[in-house]
C-alpha cells in the first residue's frame, strides 16, 4: 500500500466531526447522515468519491445499528415495505429520464416542509394510520430513492405515525437505509469504483469517526421521551425539505 493510498490528514480532521455528527442523526433517527457528511465532504472532493465512500459507511452504520435494533425490527411492516421501495426505486430512476427533476423536486420540499410544520405546530396526534398508508408511503420513497438518492424521510413520515415504540421507528428505519445503501454500494464495486485503494482507506477512516457518533446517538436517544423523539424527527424533515428547495434552487430551469 503506497503512501498515496492514505487521506491526508487535514482530511480527516474535517471528516471526523461532520462524520460524527451525521451519524449521531443516523442513530437518533435512522435517516440524516447525508445532510450533514456529503456536504461537508463535498468542499473538499468529488462528488463522485463522496457518494461511494459513504455508502460503505453506510454499511457499517446499518451493520452496528442492527447489533443494537435488530430485535425491534418491525418486520410485519418491512416484508410489505421492502418489495415496494424496490418497485419504486425502478420507476424512480426510469422518471429521471423522462420528467425534469426540478418542479419535482420543488413540489416535494414545499410538501415535506408543510408536513413538518404542521406535525410541530399542531397538537399531539393519537392513534396510529391504517396499514393501508403503506403503498403511498413505501412506493414514494423508493421513487425519490431512485431519483434523487435519498427517500428516507418519507418511511420516517409513516412509519412515526404507525409505530408506538421510538426504537421500533429507528431500527426499522435503519433496515430500510441498510438495503438501499448496501444495493448502492454492490453496484459501485461492480462498477469498479472500489477499485481505487484510496475510497477504501478513506472510508475505513471513516469508521471510527460514525462508531462514535453512533454510540452518542444512541446515548441521546436513551433520554428522550417519544414527544421529544417525534419533535426531532420533524425537525429533520424540515431540513430535508429546504433542503431539496435550495438544491432546486440551484439547478438550471430545464434540469
Amino acid at each position: 500500500m503506497s503512501p498515496d493510498s492514505f487521506p491526508p490528514i487535514w482530511l480527516l480532521l474535517i471528516a471526523f466531526p461532520a462524520v460524527t455528527l451525521g451519524y449521531a442523526i443516523f442513530a437518533m433517527a435512522g435517516f440524516g447522515a447525508v445532510f450533514i457528511t456529503a456536504p461537508a465532504l463535498a468542499q473538499f472532493m468529488p462528488v463522485a468519491t463522496v457518494v461511494p465512500v459513504l455508502a460503505l459507511v453506510d454499511c457499517a452504520a446499518a451493520t452496528f445499528n442492527g447489533l443494537k435494533l435488530g430485535s425491534k425490527v418491525a418486520f410485519d411492516e418491512l416484508k410489505w415495505m421492502i418489495p415496494l421501495l424496490i418497485i419504486g426505486s425502478i420507476i424512480g430512476a426510469n422518471t429521471l429520464l423522462i420528467i425534469p427533476q426540478r418542479p419535482m423536486m420543488i413540489a416535494l420540499g414545499v410538501f415535506v416542509i408543510g408536513y413538518a410544520l404542521y406535525s410541530l405546530l399542531a397538537p399531539p396526534r393519537s392513534g396510529t394510520i391504517s396499514r393501508g398508508w403503506i403503498v403511498p408511503f413505501s412506493g414514494l420513497g423508493g421513487i425519490l430513492s431512485g431519483m434523487f438518492g435519498s427517500g428516507g424521510f418519507i418511511y420516517a413520515m409513516y412509519l412515526t405515525r404507525r409505530l408506538v415504540d421510538k426504537d421500533a421507528i429507528r431500527a426499522t428505519q435503519s433496515a430500510l437505509i441498510s438495503l438501499s445503501t448496501f444495493t448502492r454500494a454492490v453496484t459501485f464495486f461492480f462498477a469498479g469504483v472500489y477499485t481505487d485503494l484510496h475510497t477504501l482507506v478513506l472510508a475505513a477512516a471513516c469508521v471510527p469517526a460514525m462508531i462514535l457518533g453512533t454510540w452518542l446517538g444512541h446515548k441521546i436517544t436513551l433520554a428522550m421521551s417519544r414527544e421529544q423523539f417525534l419533535k426531532m424527527i420533524y425537525s429533520l424533515l424540515l431540513i430535508s425539505g429546504s433542503a431539496l428547495l435550495v438544491r432546486a434552487w440551484f439547478m438550471s430551469p430545464g434540469s
